[in-house]
């Protein structure tokens, strides 16, 4: 399983109009909307980083009024203790 939180930007005054079409995305598990200098931020789970890809380039950008996004992959590191 691989996990990436996306950061999303979204054109002013557009931002309940993504954060309704992200919802509807399969494999986007959160969507929250947010202050600061991102305006969403959504949780990914995907079987693989190729279905993570698609789901970051082909389904989250592909959305009017996104703007730009910045993907924050999860790595996953085992601690032999």
């Amino acid at each position: 399983m691989s996990e990436a939180f996306v950061l999303i930007n979204v054109a002013m005054g557009k931002e309940a109009e993504v954060l309704s079409e992200l919802r509807s995305v399969p494999g986007i598990s959160m969507v929250n909307g947010t202050f600061g200098a991102y305006d969403v931020v959504t949780k990914i789970e995907a079987d693989d980083q190729s279905n993570m890809r698609d789901i970051i380039t082909m389904k989250i950008r592909k959305i009017e009024y996104v703007r730009s996004t910045l993907a924050l992959i999860i790595i996953d590191e085992q601690n032999d203790e």
